[in-house]
């Protein structure tokens, strides 16, 4: 089962957002850089790419095995079967999708929180804090187990809602974007950035979960939407240490071990 837009399918229309939107981050982040960090230049970085990479192909080669059709699969048999309370509702297509899209953000907004919050959930997610620096790369560096759980909770989501077919692929090139862009080490102007994260989590305000300071990481969840940390209490405008002065990964951790491949993917089994 997949999706198709104008007769093209998922698969294809996530891999070209996906390409596009990379590519345009990484000029930006070469151009307007945020920080100018040790961490993020030429070999730790090429290091620090390389394993975060290839995190992320062995988590989507692991995913498409286990998971053929994606989410987008779960919502197509969903919608098939007529299960879900959407279509239970009779609302108009576009105001059903649009709700399943804010829904399916808050779901993974709380997933976030509770991979923080549950001790074994946290061993897996510290793979993503671990990395000693921060850029587009970073909101890629998900463990594969993070990733299996993620999709079984989305999948649930999906499930429970009815949610669209087309609305839920949306979501998903969405998500991956704004995961990648918020994670960007890129300079956003001043008052760019206050408009900008009054709607959605810019870089300079999820920087701020990336600190290795415990007060800051239990702040600022969002990858999308910034109006659940604002409505949980979870909102922090900046951390109490000037940008350039943060440390971001986890203090126990240094370079150069979460820069390599073979440590990343054992981390969730090393002993906290």
């Amino acid at each position: 089962m997949t999706v198709q837009i104008f007769g093209i399918g998922e698969a294809v229309w996530r891999v070209a957002f996906f390409t596009a939107i990379f590519l345009s981050l990484a000029l930006l982040e070469l151009l307007h850089p945020r920080l100018e960090r040790p961490e993020l230049m030429r070999a730790l970085k090429a290091q620090r790419w390389f394993t975060n990479l290839s995190i992320l192909v062995l988590s989507s080669l692991l995913l498409r095995i286990i998971f053929p059709a994606a989410a987008t699969g779960v919502a197509l048999w969903a919608e098939a079967k007529g299960y879900g309370l959407l279509p239970m509702t009779g609302l108009p297509p576009l105001v059903g999708g649009v709700l399943a899209f804010v829904i399916l953000d808050f779901a993974i907004w709380l997933e976030h929180v509770i991979f923080h919050k549950v001790p074994l959930l946290w061993r897996i997610h510290r793979v993503h804090h671990a990395d000693t620096g921060l850029d587009l790369t970073t909101g890629l560096r998900f463990h594969p187990l993070e990733i299996l759980i993620s999709m079984l909770w989305k999948s649930a989501a999906i499930l429970l809602l009815g949610a669209p077919a087309v609305s839920v692929l949306i979501f998903e090139i969405v998500l991956n974007g704004t995961a990648m862009f918020n994670h960007a080490n890129l300079r956003l102007p001043q008052r760019t950035d206050q408009i900008l994260r009054r709607f959605i989590v810019t870089p300079d305000m999820h920087s701020v979960h990336h600190s290795a300071e415990p007060q800051d990481t239990d702040s600022n969840y969002g990858f999308n939407l910034s109006l659940w940390d604002r409505m949980f209490s979870t909102y922090l405008t900046r951390s109490k240490h000037e940008p350039k002065d943060v440390r971001i990964g986890l203090a126990q951790y240094g370079n150069p071990l979460p820069a390599r491949l073979l440590w990343s993917l054992l981390l969730p089994f090393r002993k906290a």
